[in-house]
């Protein structure tokens, strides 16, 4: 009796082990382990949230989903209980839930089942101004909508959806607007410039940023001072700070105030099958901005924003390369994203550095530019290793592959024919930012306005670049200032002449890339070019194959047929 008594105690404490073990919500990336195997760096499976299988519903807290009672506190009395009880899935029901800001605590999923949408308010002054970070430097804004600060198993899930209220709080330029849409714009109140080209939502927001400037100038550091220039201070709307295991699965994220989702100093994010959307015309109105961050995971995601769309930071000047914190081992593939700046974007806040990234089977279509890597003089800050392929891109106004190292100043060749003004070499310091080991292949575009532009420095030009096996349509073709060693293997252009257009250029070798049947093929300027290589010169080629200007020197191309 004693014997079989042990055996049923030990069987049910078995089962309730295996209970408890597996009263967690399983959120395992699928095939995850086998991606990962086949990345040509070493990636860490990622860690996801173990959050327990408990629920609670923000009806139980007094949350009313008719649009129009505040629900601020029953989401905190909900996230608090929850939290209280080792953690859960705190439960928003279909309904319009109009809150204040939310704030995420450990051990918390949040919920969004079909037909929910948490609105934000639009009444600013219940948004607190707070110390955070914003533009890859520490700055005072207004509280996000959505945060969270080092805590551990977090999510945001379900088929709902986020919405910012971003109208309430973002600038509009005049030029991104129709006729129309300005004057309704205008009827609906708010302010415009003395020179009528920006509407503010009030006339405190349009003061704000200049009273913000020289409140920066003076290192001021109470917030109570950053209270006249409040309106000024849009937040981004989901902001989560030094978290580990992220997970944000299903929901639609839109019309933030600035940024849309904004992990910073995060280590296991998780982010898939999500919409993010935002107007086209919205001011800083980005898709996803992962800065400094540790094994990140994005995929099946719809992006449709007003500025870049999937973007890659790790903090601006001095604080960057003070944090020295890059953002590394990232994984973005199969998303899809429509209007943006870039479809996939480094930079330009990159001081940190930025490394170990794959960018797989993407579909761009209509993005401003493509593929896009941007800085300038003062960042500092290394970009490698660096692999993108499989990218599907069509109607892309500006360039499908572009790198500029002159971001936010005039690019000594922005019209890359006219090679008259080279500018001239800085010092190489601290604060030079250098972008190297970046790998393209099986890149397809169907118009574009201009196929490939790389833009480095006089004193650091980028280097090891390398296109492979790549089609693309546009009005203008290749076009390189200032790289080195760079690789261009079976790459089909559809354009005008000249085909490529190389300015100081050193150790090119272009393969198999040539079959212009007329015109110039390639036109290399600049004296410091040298060791450019066409190692297969089509033999049926039409029109001169290379024109020099005067200035570079007479070995710098090796043709061979």
């Amino acid at each position: 009796m004693i014997n079989h008594r042990c055996r049923t105690l030990l069987i049910l404490l078995a089962l309730i082990a295996a209970g408890e073990k597996s009263a967690a919500w399983s959120e395992a990336a699928p095939d995850s382990a086998l991606f990962f195997a086949d990345l040509p760096f070493a990636m860490p499976e990622i860690a996801l949230p173990r959050i327990p299988r408990r629920e609670v519903s923000i009806t139980s807290f007094g949350a009313q989903g008719d649009g129009r009672t505040m629900n601020t506190t029953a989401f905190s009395r909900a996230i608090d209980a929850c939290h209280a009880e080792g953690g859960g899935r705190v439960i928003v029901p279909a309904g319009i839930w109009l809150t204040g800001p939310i704030v995420l605590r450990d051990n918390i999923d949040l919920h969004l089942e079909k037909n929910a949408c948490i609105l934000f308010s639009p009444q600013l002054d219940i948004y607190p101004v707070v110390h955070t970070q914003y533009g890859g430097v520490s700055a005072f804004r207004r509280q996000s909508p959505i945060s969270g600060w080092d805590l551990e198993n977090i999510a945001i899930t379900g088929p709902g959806m986020v919405d910012g209220s971003g109208q309430a709080w973002r600038p509009v330029k005049k030029m991104k607007m129709t006729s129309r849409q300005w004057k309704d714009l205008i009827a609906s109140g708010g302010v415009v410039s003395s020179n009528g080209t920006i509407w503010y939502p009030s006339a405190q927001a349009m003061a704000g940023e200049a009273l913000l400037e020289k409140l920066q100038k003076k290192n001021v550091t109470d917030p109570a001072a950053y209270a006249a220039c409040a309106e000024y201070l849009r937040p981004v709307m989901v902001s989560l700070v030094r978290c580990k295991r992220v997970l944000l699965d299903g929901p639609t994220f839109s019309n933030s105030p600035a940024w849309n989702l904004h992990p910073f100093l995060c280590e296991d994010v998780v982010i898939r099958n999500l919409t993010v959307r935002n107007p086209w015309y919205s001011q800083n109105g980005d898709g996803l901005d992962v800065e400094s961050c540790r094994r990140v995971l994005v995929e099946e995601c719809s992006f449709d924003v007003g500025d870049d769309a999937i973007c890659v930071k790790s903090g601006k000047g001095e604080q960057g390369r003070r944090l020295a914190r890059p953002c590394e081992g990232l994984v973005v593939r199969n998303c899809t994203v429509y209007h943006g700046h870039g479809g996939f974007t480094i930079g330009s806040e990159m001081s940190g550095g930025v490394r170990n990234v794959a960018v797989q089977h993407c579909t761009f279509i209509g993005t401003d530019m493509g593929v896009r890597f941007k800085s300038t003089r003062g960042r500092g800050g290394v970009v490698e290793n660096i692999y993108i392929e499989n990218i599907y891109m069509q109607d892309i106004p500006t360039d499908a592959i572009g790198f500029n190292l002159f971001y936010s100043n005039q690019e000594p060749l922005a019209d890359a024919a006219e090679a008259a003004a080279f500018v001239a070499e800085a010092p190489v310091s601290d604060e030079t930012p250098r972008f190297r080991r970046i790998y393209l292949k099986n890149i397809f575009c169907r118009g574009a306005g201009r196929a490939v532009f790389l833009q480095g420095l006089p004193e650091m030009p980028i280097e090891e670049i390398e296109l492979h096996n790549s089609t693309i349509s546009s009005k203008a073709g290749l076009f390189a200032v200032d790289a080195q060693s760079i690789v261009v293997d079976h790459l089909a252009l559809d354009t005008a002449s000249p085909m490529c257009t190389l300015t100081n250029c050193r150790e090119v070798t272009l393969r198999s890339t040539l079959p212009l049947e007329k015109g110039v093929a390639l036109r290399v300027r600049g004296p410091r070019s040298a060791q450019i290589r066409l190692p297969e010169v089509n033999q049926k080629l039409g029109g001169q194959v290379v024109e020099q200007s005067a200035e570079v020197p007479a070995d710098a191309v090796l043709l061979s047929r």
